[in-house]
């Protein structure tokens, strides 16, 4: 098998493609041949030594793939040699065959793309999370979504859509006109410092009743003052930790100590409430994530989700695959194409 390593800490090309002998799967394990692996941005956080989970380098890492099953372990009983399927790999992913526990892969229908399945483990588990599990997102919410052109963005967008809630989203201004296309309802320059000022203005000063977070440092604070009261701010990743394509120690310390401090006193008086989402903590949950995924999946092959694949780059190029997203140039999701 042919992977991309990750030998030490640094910029995208320090990436290395090796060859390797493909594995075995265990009893309750399938071998996946590889059709594409989704590119997050938690792989460049630990190519940057900045993703506490992921495994000591040197490593592989890469949270999905979608492919074929070319071998079953002795236990699987549900899978087939055959079968197309997306599966959740937890680190690996970055590889042209995987195994992979039975229990995080699942068919996918003729209707979808490997592509487009490539694109929906991670993003819209995210998504659903944070808009279902934690937001109770009701039509009529107006959700305050940061970094909308990305992967995770548009898939919050099209579930807010598909749930009847407005969105004030925001993004490089050149992907502005595109992300109205997806029925945002207002574009805010990301790079906006004052962009709470902005939101209270579009909103008469009311607030909204949910705001995803992405970015970490004092845009987590912000993000909090744009709350209404009962509104709900869920953190989901700290971006403004990586702002170059090395890793940067003062950025890193200048944001970690700009990031609040919630304390239950002021929650309480403000009747507001703060979550996080880590997907890659969440492994041990596998009958949750397995029944979101299959409704995610059936309204992807009924056209009700439709994944957005920005840009393919072939395996042994995921170093451009790096540059593209951290140069902020995708709108939607990057893959890799063994």
């Amino acid at each position: 098998m042919r992977q991309i390593w990750i030998p030490k800490i640094g910029p995208p090309e320090v990436l290395q493609l090796k060859t390797a002998p493909d594995p075995t799967p265990g009893p309750d394990q399938v071998r996946i041949s590889v059709r594409a692996s989704g590119v997050n941005f938690a792989d460049i956080m630990a190519r940057l030594g900045l993703y506490p989970d992921a495994p000591r380098l040197p490593a592989v890492v890469g949270y999905e793939v979608s492919g074929i099953v070319d071998a079953v372990g002795s236990a699987c009983n549900d899978l087939q040699v055959g079968d197309r399927v997306l599966a959740l790999t937890n680190f690996q992913g970055y590889s042209d065959v995987v195994v992979v526990p039975a229990s995080q892969t699942f068919q996918i229908p003729e209707s979808i793309s490997f592509e487009q399945a490539a694109a929906l483990p991670v993003n819209y588990l995210t998504a659903w999370i944070m808009l279902f599990h934690f937001g109770n997102l009701q039509s009529k919410d107006l959700v305050l979504v940061h970094g909308a052109g990305g992967g995770v963005g548009l898939a919050a967008l099209q579930i807010c859509r598909l749930q009847g809630a407005a969105v004030i989203a925001t993004a490089n201004p050149d992907k502005h006109a595109r992300l109205k296309k997806f029925g945002v309802l207002h574009c805010i320059d990301s790079q906006n410092k004052r962009f709470h000022h902005e939101v209270m203005q579009i909103t008469q000063g009311t607030g909204v009743d949910l705001a995803l977070d992405p970015k970490g440092g004092i845009t987590n604070a912000l993000s909090y003052k744009c709350l209404k009261p009962l509104g709900k701010l869920v953190l989901f990743g700290v971006s403004n930790l990586a702002p170059g394509k090395t890793r940067n120690i003062p950025a890193v310390l200048w944001n970690l100590l700009r990031m609040p401090a919630f304390r239950p006193i002021g929650l309480m008086n403000q009747n507001r409430s703060v979550c996080g989402v880590n997907l890659g903590r969440l492994w041990s949950q596998t009958e949750k994530l397995a029944d979101m995924l299959k409704q995610i999946l059936q309204k992807t092959s009924t056209g009700r989700l439709q994944p957005v694949v920005d840009q393919t780059f072939p395996l042994e190029h995921a170093s451009r695959a790096h540059h593209y997203i951290q140069d902020r140039k995708n709108f939607g999701k990057v893959l890799l194409i063994p």
